[in-house]
């Protein structure tokens, strides 16, 4: 409770400082039929064209709520996590890959009556082609060499080159490329400065109001919801009649919002937040019911290394400092132990324990590395059980003992904290001890700059200061530099030495890793100064990675070689470390059953439950209203 005291008198001041404080932005709403989840600011709230860059805010609600695509993929993994939503079945390609044929739903209509075809879809892709600078302008104009509908339900696409993952640009996992409407955008001058203000609603909600500040937008429920593909799998109408997103002040005020009920969804707020929740509110659901109780995103924080500045190009310099790491105090430090550790280079989400993980820790308990002295076996595969043993005090009823249970909340194994290995393998690179400090080849300090986005993300700019504390314990003085809203530029043009982020994030519900994968081919490299494309933050580049994706590029979605070939990946990542992985990107996301139950969560992974995913459609529709709850 003392925890928890603490959080809310210095949430008191910041609850003084919201933009809309108490519930004047659902005036005339019933409460009990509207889900409040914690939304952005939006920069410009009068943008609602998810296509073009506006300064609007698409996932207060329209990405999520009112938007559709060919296919969706739940993140969270399970036999059905493959969804065919305007389209009637999966992608039909030719023997090469080279066309892809769609087949399309019928009876789904925009909210304003018009009946979605296949013109809306080949209306998407041209228009997009035709004016660079649209949202999927780049993607659609490098694969596709023509695009045709011989009739209203078929469109038939016909590739600049074979690409057995043209169809996950229609795939929806954190968004996808959405459909347009052809009757509202073609009378349209230029579709790039066109607001779309009201948007037409291809899903089951549609725009209620919004505020003019950018603090909240609320959406409703369309009368002929049953029009709709997510509609089309219900088998009555949602409960969940608006959905708020609602600006919900720092961390702190997120925690006071909830326990007064005037917050159903959390995003994220600190894990000591999360835990004052689940210890003083009995009604609040998470993820997990017990501790680390947050939801692992399929997004994987690491070291990132800048592989064009030395000594960062070589590779026994990054495996030393791997091993100067100690993950658990990282883990504590950061998460207050509540981590999913992982040291391959995907995160242990989804289905990746079961792919990857599991069938893999023989070979990592196995795996050799050569420190110029001597061989050693840097694994331990006890780690994350070590972790959860350091918590299990101050939850001592919380801690699963199932063993896969205890691999689903804490991870797997990780590398051993080994000093003396480290120290070989900088010597093997050329590197000299000078007292307490190492000294690079030229005979300079040996000196590391740490960058990380700072409190937008608090647990990753906490774990970079314990790595650089630890490295700078053993002899390498290493800085934190916080970015703060420069992180994403200076990352993108290469402006760090090493970096807290992330640079894998895959399907999680599917084992091919093409999500991240396809961006780190070789061509796609670009010098330290000019933008990288997304993902491969650190310019990698090696011709057995160029193998690796070149085949998987050949190969089916569902072949099961493709699990074989993460495997190769996998473990190519570990034998050059061209990043070194830590943990998923748990977030804390409390969910209050005050007014609402039915969430999803680890035992129920029916669907995304973190508010900015457009998966969470699934879950709004399937919420259930609490018959307990408060009357209006």
């Amino acid at each position: 409770m003392r925890l928890f005291k603490k959080i809310a008198l210095a949430a008191v001041a910041s609850l003084l400082a919201l933009p809309a404080v108490g519930q004047d932005f659902i005036a005339g709403i019933p409460r009990n039929e509207a889900l409040i989840i914690q939304g952005p600011t939006a920069q410009n709230a009068d943008w609602f064209n998810v296509w073009a860059p506006g300064g609007g805010a698409s996932v207060n609600g329209q990405q999520q709520l009112t938007t559709d695509t060919l296919w969706w993929i739940n993140p969270e993994g399970g036999d059905d996590a493959w969804t065919n939503a305007l389209a009637t079945e999966p992608p039909i390609y030719n023997e090469d890959f080279t066309t892809m044929t769609v087949k399309l739903r019928e009876g789904v209509y925009w909210s304003d009556g018009v009946e979605f075809t296949a013109d809306d879809l080949v209306y998407t892709v041209q228009t997009q082609i035709d004016h660079p600078g649209m949202g999927w302008s780049a993607a659609f104009s490098l694969n596709v060499a023509s695009i045709e509908s011989p009739d209203r339900n078929t469109v038939i696409f016909t590739l600049k080159a074979p690409n057995s993952r043209f169809h996950t640009l229609f795939t929806v996992r954190w968004n996808a490329a959405w459909i347009m409407p052809k009757h509202i955008f073609e009378k349209v001058e230029d579709p790039l400065a066109f607001n779309n203000n009201p948007p037409v609603s291809l899903s089951a909600y549609v725009l209620n109001s919004y505020d003019k500040g950018g603090n909240w937008a609320i959406w409703k429920l369309r009368d002929d919801w049953q029009r709709t593909t997510i509609g089309m799998l219900q088998d009555k109408a949602p409960d969940v009649k608006y959905v708020v997103y609602a600006a919900s002040g720092n961390p702190e005020a997120r925690v006071i919002a909830q326990r007064n009920h005037n917050l159903d969804v959390i995003n994220d707020i600190a894990p000591e937040g999360m835990f004052a929740i689940m210890k003083d509110a009995p009604e609040t659901a998470a993820w997990l019911p017990h501790f680390p109780f947050a939801h692992p995103d399929p997004t994987l924080p690491s070291v990132l290394f800048n592989l064009q500045k030395a000594p960062f190009d070589n590779k026994d310099v990054r495996w030393a400092l791997a091993l100067l790491i100690d993950i658990r105090a990282v883990a504590l430090g950061s998460y207050r132990g509540a981590a999913n550790l992982s040291a391959l280079g995907v995160p242990p989400t989804g289905s990746a324990p079961e792919n990857y993980f599991v069938p893999m820790q023989d070979w990592l308990t196995n795996f050799e590395l050569n420190t110029g002295t001597r061989t050693i076996k840097p694994y331990d595969p006890t780690i994350a059980t070590q972790l959860a043993g350091m918590v299990r005090n101050q939850w001592p009823d919380q801690i699963p003992t199932d063993e896969a249970a205890l691999q689903r909340s804490f991870g797997f194994g990780w590398w051993k904290q080994d000093v003396q290995a480290a120290t070989e393998l900088l010597q093997k690179a050329g590197f000299t001890k000078n007292g307490n400090q190492w000294m690079k080849p030229d005979g300079t300090p040996f000196e590391i700059r740490v960058m990380v986005e700072g409190d937008a993300i608090p647990t990753l700019a906490r774990a970079g200061t314990a790595i650089a504390q630890q490295w700078s314990q053993n002899g390498i003085k290493a800085t934190v530099d916080v970015a703060g809203p420069t992180n994403g530029q200076r990352l993108g043009t290469g402006d760090f030495e090493t970096a807290i982020y992330w640079t894998v994030e895959t399907w999680g519900g599917h084992p091919d890793l093409s999500f991240f994968l396809d961006s780190y081919r070789s061509d796609f490299i670009k010098p330290t100064g000019e933008i990288q494309p997304p993902r491969n933050l650190q310019r990698w580049q090696d011709p057995r990675l160029d193998a690796l994706i070149d085949r998987n590029r050949t190969l089916d979605f569902d072949s099961p070689e493709v699990v074989a070939l993460g495997i190769d990946y996998l473990k190519l990542v570990v034998e050059e470390m061209p990043m070194i992985p830590l943990m998923a990107y748990n977030k804390f996301a409390p969910l209050d059953t005050t007014y609402w139950t039915g969430y999803p969560s680890a035992e129920n992974p029916y669907a995304a439950s973190g508010p900015n995913w457009s998966n969470v459609r699934y879950m709004i529709v399937a919420l259930e209203a609490n018959p307990n709850a408060p009357k209006p």
